[in-house]
C-alpha cells in the first residue's frame, strides 16, 4: 500500500479547503444552519460549478468525476473540518451509491447527471429503529424490514394508478429539504413480505416534512410523512430485483469510512484551534501552552486524532478496492468507531483548554463535541460498530459476541 496521496487527491483537498475557508466561517454556518433548509444552496452551488463536488464519485458516463470513495472520504474530511452545513452527505454518500446500484438505466441517465451538476439534491428515509441497523453497521440486517413498529413504518401498495406510499420516517438527514426522496417500503402483505426502494418527489402530493431539532445543527434532519403518495420503484418491477438489505449491507463500510474521514478533519480542526489558542492565552505570565500537563493533554489528542485518521484512510481505501475483493470487509465500522472517539476527545479538551468561552454557545467548540455525540446516536456507539466487525471478522462465538455488542469492557 502506498500510502502517499496522488497529485489529484492532494489538488482536491488543497482546492476544497481554499474554497471553505472563504465560504463557510463560523458566521457563515450559523447563518446556514439557521435557515429553513439548514444550508446554503450558493455554495452548494459554487461546489458543484467549480469543484464538481456532487459528481466526485459518480462515473463519468452520468456526467460525475469518476473518482472512488477514496476522493469522495478525501474531500468530506475537509467539510467535516469547516463543519460545512451540506448536501454533500445525504446526497452523494447515502442516495446517489443506491441509485447506481438498484436503479435501472433509464433511472440513473435521468437523475444521476442531475445530482452531479448539483441541481438536484437527494435524501434515504430508512424507516425502523435507526440507519445504522438498516446499514448493518452495528449489526446484521437480515431482519430488518420499513413495516412494523409503533408507528407502522411505511407500506407500499400498487393499484391501477401505480405504487403508493403511506407511513412515516421520523429521522431523515436533509428529509425536509432534499429535492427527491428514496424510501425504504415494506410491500407484498404478510406472505410474500419485502423492503423496496421507491422514488418520491420532494414535493409530492400527500408528502408533509418537518425539520426536526436536532442535536447536531449541521447535520439538519426532518420528519417525513407519506399520505398515499404516488411513488416509482427504483429499480425494475420484476421480483428478482436485487434485495435492498444486501444493498443497503453493502453501503454499510463506504458510509462509515467517508464518515470516518470527516470526524478526523473535524477533530483535527478543533485541535489546531485549540494549540493556536493555548499559544495565545496566558497565565502567572506565560502561555498556558508551555504548561507540561496542556502538553501531554494536547499530545495525546494528537496521536488520537493521527491514529484516527491512518484507520480512516485505510478503511476508504480498501472499501475503493485497493485491497483487493473483499479484503477490506468490516474495516469502516472500526474506523468510525476510532474517529468518533478522537473527535470527542479533541472536542472536549477543546472546551476545557478554551477557559471559560470555550462553554459559550458563541464559540464553535460545543459544534464538534455535538458532531461526535450526534454521529455517535446516528451511526454508533463506538462499541457496537466494533462488535458488529469482531461478529464479522468471526472473532468470537456467540457469547463474545453478544459481550461485544453490550458495551462490557469498552
Amino acid at each position: 500500500m502506498d500510502t502517499r496521496l496522488t497529485a489529484e487527491q492532494d489538488e482536491i483537498r488543497r482546492s476544497l479547503r481554499e474554497l471553505l475557508h472563504i465560504r463557510c466561517g463560523s458566521a457563515e454556518v450559523r447563518a446556514a444552519v439557521g435557515t429553513p433548509a439548514g444550508y446554503d444552496p450558493s455554495l452548494w452551488a459554487e461546489l458543484a460549478e467549480r469543484l464538481g463536488l456532487p459528481g466526485l464519485a459518480l462515473p463519468e458516463r452520468y456526467g460525475g468525476v469518476g473518482c472512488s470513495v477514496t476522493e469522495l472520504a478525501l474531500a468530506c474530511e475537509e467539510t467535516g473540518r469547516a463543519l460545512a452545513p451540506t448536501p454533500l452527505f445525504a446526497t452523494c454518500v447515502l442516495a446517489a451509491p443506491l441509485l447506481l446500484a438498484l436503479g435501472t438505466e433509464a433511472q440513473r441517465a435521468r437523475l444521476l447527471p442531475r445530482i452531479a451538476a448539483g441541481t438536484l439534491t437527494a435524501a434515504l428515509a430508512v424507516p425502523g429503529p435507526d440507519l445504522a441497523t438498516a446499514l448493518a453497521l452495528t449489526g446484521g440486517n437480515d431482519g430488518y424490514t420499513a413495516g412494523g413498529g409503533r408507528a407502522g413504518g411505511v407500506q407500499a401498495g400498487r393499484g391501477p394508478d401505480g405504487w403508493r406510499l403511506y407511513g412515516q420516517v421520523d429521522q431523515v438527514l436533509d428529509g425536509h429539504s432534499a429535492h427527491l426522496l428514496l424510501v425504504a417500503a415494506h410491500t407484498g402483505g404478510y406472505a410474500r413480505a419485502r423492503t423496496r426502494l421507491f422514488l418520491v418527489e420532494g414535493d409530492a402530493a400527500g408528502v408533509v416534512r418537518t425539520r426536526r431539532t436536532a442535536l447536531d445543527a449541521t447535520r439538519p434532519q426532518g420528519r417525513v410523512q407519506l399520505r398515499q403518495v404516488r411513488a416509482e420503484l427504483l429499480g425494475p418491477e420484476e421480483e428478482e430485483q436485487v434485495d435492498v438489505r444486501v444493498a443497503f449491507a453493502a453501503l454499510g463500510d463506504p458510509v462509515a469510512a467517508v464518515l470516518a474521514a470527516e470526524a478526523v478533519g473535524a477533530a483535527d480542526r478543533v485541535l489546531e484551534r485549540t494549540v493556536e489558542y493555548v499559544g495565545q492565552r496566558e497565565q502567572f505570565g506565560r502561555p498556558v501552552g508551555s504548561f507540561q500537563a496542556v502538553k501531554h493533554r494536547l499530545a495525546e489528542v494528537y496521536v488520537g486524532v493521527q491514529a484516527a485518521r491512518s484507520a480512516a484512510y485505510y478503511a476508504a481505501w480498501v472499501t475503493a478496492g485497493g485491497a483487493g475483493e473483499g479484503a477490506g470487509e468490516g474495516f469502516g465500522g472500526p474506523a468510525l468507531a476510532q474517529a468518533l472517539r478522537a473527535l470527542r476527545a479533541a472536542a472536549a479538551e477543546g472546551i476545557q483548554l478554551h477557559g471559560g468561552i470555550g462553554f459559550t454557545w458563541e464559540h464553535d467548540a460545543h459544534l464538534y463535541f455535538k458532531r461526535a455525540a450526534g454521529d455517535e446516536l446516528l451511526f454508533g456507539p463506538g462499541h457496537r460498530l466494533r462488535g458488529r466487525a469482531a461478529e464479522r471478522a468471526g472473532l468470537f462465538g456467540a457469547a463474545g459476541t453478544q459481550v461485544a455488542n453490550s458495551g462490557v469492557g469498552a
